[in-house]
C-alpha cells in the first residue's frame, strides 16, 4: 500500500478554484448569449459522474488509512456536491437559453463540474508523487 506523510501544497487547490471559477463566467456568458445550451443529457451525464465521485470518495474513506492527505480532496468533494445539487435543480426547473437566472445557474454548475475535474487532476498529481 502506499503511503505518504506531505500534504499537497494550496497551490493546486488554488489553482483548480482559479480554472473552474474562469470556466463558470465564460460557461454563463456563452450561455446567456445563446452560444452553447445545456441540454438534459449533459445534466444527466454530469450527475452521474458526480454521484460517482461521491461514491469513490466514500469507499476511499471507509478503506483509507491516511493515505496521502491532500487538502484538494476537500475541493473535489465539494465539487460533486455541488455538481449534484445544481444539476439535480437544473434538471427540476430547466433551463432556458435566454434566462439570466438559467445562465448564473449553469455558470455556477460548470464551475461545480470544472472543479470536480481539476480536483481530481491535483488529487492525482498527489498521490503520483507519493512512494511506495
Amino acid at each position: 500500500m502506499t503511503f505518504c506523510n506531505r500534504t499537497c501544497g494550496f497551490g493546486c487547490a488554488a489553482a483548480a478554484v482559479i480554472a473552474a471559477v474562469i470556466v463558470g463566467v465564460v460557461a454563463a456568458f456563452l450561455q446567456i448569449t445563446g452560444t452553447i445550451t445545456v441540454t438534459p443529457v449533459f445534466l444527466w451525464v454530469a450527475f452521474g459522474i458526480a454521484i460517482g465521485y461521491l461514491g469513490l470518495a466514500l469507499l476511499a474513506a471507509s478503506t483509507s488509512n491516511g493515505v496521502c492527505p491532500c487538502s484538494v480532496q476537500r475541493a473535489q468533494l465539494g465539487g460533486a456536491l455541488g455538481t449534484v445539487l445544481l444539476s439535480g435543480l437544473l434538471l427540476a426547473i430547466g433551463v432556458t437559453a435566454t434566462s439570466i437566472l438559467s445562465a448564473v445557474l449553469v455558470g455556477i454548475l460548470l464551475f461545480f463540474f470544472a472543479l470536480l475535474l481539476t480536483a481530481t487532476a491535483c488529487t492525482v498529481r498527489c498521490l503520483s508523487a507519493c512512494e511506495d
